[in-house]
């Protein structure tokens, strides 16, 4: 179980550091528009204004939240940036590094394998 477990730690450890490299690499350094409160354009390239970088966005959320909601919606525009572009690539690579980790100290944990019969053990003639 613990060889096993070992070659599981390798094969998600190098699975995920290979996805997440694929998805910073087809991730696109272009402005993602969908969210914006306003564009402005600059030089000819659109730049899009975050809800939470205009102050009249964050008057009005605090006035019918109150602090809790600025909190909030920082919070969620944090997460929710985490699942997109060249974040996501990082998030895929921490989680995989994560699992990988948890993996390798659980095999820590657990005993040697025995050994298997019908095949010679090699320690078997060594003195103790």
């Amino acid at each position: 179980m613990r060889k096993r477990l070992y070659a599981a730690c390798a094969l998600v450890l190098a699975a995920g550091l290979a996805c997440a490299g694929w998805i910073w690499v087809k991730a696109g350094d272009g402005t993602d528009l969908s969210g914006a409160y306003q564009i402005v354009v600059v030089d000819g390239v659109p730049r899009p204004i975050a809800p939470n970088e205009s102050k009249m966005y964050q008057r009005d959320l605090q006035r019918y939240g109150g602090k809790m909601a600025l909190i909030f919606d920082d919070i969620n525009r944090w997460w929710s940036g985490l699942w997109h572009g060249r974040s996501l690539a990082l998030t895929v690579a921490f989680i995989a590094v994560f699992v990988a980790f948890a993996l390798y100290f659980i095999a820590l944990a657990l005993p040697e394998d025995p050994p298997v019969e019908g095949i010679a053990n090699p320690n078997a003639d060594l003195p103790s």
